[in-house]
């Protein structure tokens, strides 16, 4: 909302009210609501199916809810079409076009909303040295590998200056290596633009690279909303920390007492600082757990796994027939080999989490 004198009062960025959309029998959002304030990006982190790219289609108007609203800056953009949102879509293949060459691709959408040709040139200097491809407007777009061709599509979404960049999982087609390196790239020029941006993807890790947000979504919900920080370290549920690949998960049931409560699970009894009571769902943190008797809890079981990934081991224990795994550091002097006996200690207070089932 504009006052007279031109200053902006109502910065609030995306705003996404109780959305809700299905085809047919099928249930694809439910009740969805977030904001993706101004100059921040929000990723929504979920398995294939989960309706990321459904919500991708409601927001920038390529598809209508059946419920529930959307808005930028407070004002409803229910009658406003898609290309006058301001809004700009990248993709996963790119869709550049083979015909044009570099400088072509990205100046097109400045040419479709108006600039004219001087400007235009600037513009697409600008942001080519931007994306770090500064001298590479003549080429032809069919010879650049596939992170040049990455970086040439976001200079493409990016230089009619969108208010708000969606970006529908950008590297899922590169190879794991290329897309570890262009992750932190894209995070940087995006944070360095100031850029306002709504992230979709099935990768924790990319989403966590990006991220200032993160919407966890399962079947059409809103399964968590956090910083990545806080939902790695507090997932609140059962479905958020397996896809996180927490899965150290334990039946219990717990009693309170006068500090916490006390959960009995299939590999003993655990006092917990939580006030909690009945059946719950034990998270023992893969990265809170030493190798050793130690002062506080301690389990023995077998390890039957271990993968070395250059900072990390992985393990796999076996105690009493559940399988656990844990990650240690490369430097660690005593991990046992696969086969042998390994005794682990924990603080219960650091390591256990309770969840919803």
């Amino acid at each position: 909302m504009n006052q007279p004198n031109g200053i902006i009062t109502n910065m609030t960025g995306l705003t996404i009210t109780n959305i809700h959309k299905s085809y047919g029998d099928t249930l694809a959002l439910q009740g969805i609501s977030f904001t993706v304030p101004v100059g921040k990006i929000v990723v929504l982190l979920g398995p294939s199916g989960c309706g990321k790219s459904t919500l991708l289609e409601i927001i920038a108007g390529l598809e209508e809810p059946e419920e529930g609203s959307c808005a930028w800056n407070g004002e409803p953009l229910a009658d406003v079409p898609s290309h006058k949102r301001g809004f700009g879509l990248m993709f996963q293949d790119y869709a550049l076009f083979p015909h044009k060459n570099v400088g072509d691709n990205i100046a097109f959408g400045l040419k479709m909303s108006g600039w004219d040709a001087e400007k235009s040139k600037q513009r697409v200097e600008e942001i080519l040295d931007l994306v770090g491809l500064p001298t590479c407007a003549p080429r032809d777009v069919t010879t650049l590998s596939g992170g040049e061709q990455q970086r040439v599509a976001l200079a493409r979404s990016l230089a009619p200056q969108p208010r708000l960049l969606m970006l529908d999982e950008p590297l899922g087609s590169l190879d794991r290596t290329l897309r570890e390196r262009l992750m932190g790239e894209l995070r940087e020029i995006l944070s360095k633009m100031g850029q306002t941006a709504l992230y979709v993807t099935h990768d924790q890790v990319e989403a966590f690279t990006m991220a200032d947000q993160v919407v966890v979504m399962k079947d059409g919900t809103v399964a968590q909303i956090g910083t990545p920080q806080e939902i790695y370290k507090h997932p609140n549920s059962s479905f958020v920390a397996r896809f996180l690949g927490l899965n150290n998960l334990l039946p219990g049931q717990a009693r309170e007492t006068p500090t916490g409560a006390l959960v009995s699970t299939s590999l003993g009894e655990w006092a917990i600082p939580q006030r909690v009571s009945g059946e719950v769902t034990i998270l023992l943190r893969p990265d809170s757990v030493n190798i050793g008797p130690g002062p506080s809890h301690h389990l023995k079981g077998t390890l039957t796994k271990r993968s070395f990934s250059g900072n990390t081991y992985r393990v796999t224990v076996n105690v009493q027939g559940t399988a656990l795994r844990f990650d240690f550091p490369s430097s660690i002097p005593n991990l046992p080999d696969k086969g042998q006996t390994i005794t682990l200690s924990f603080d219960p207070q650091s390591a256990l989490q309770v969840l919803v089932r």
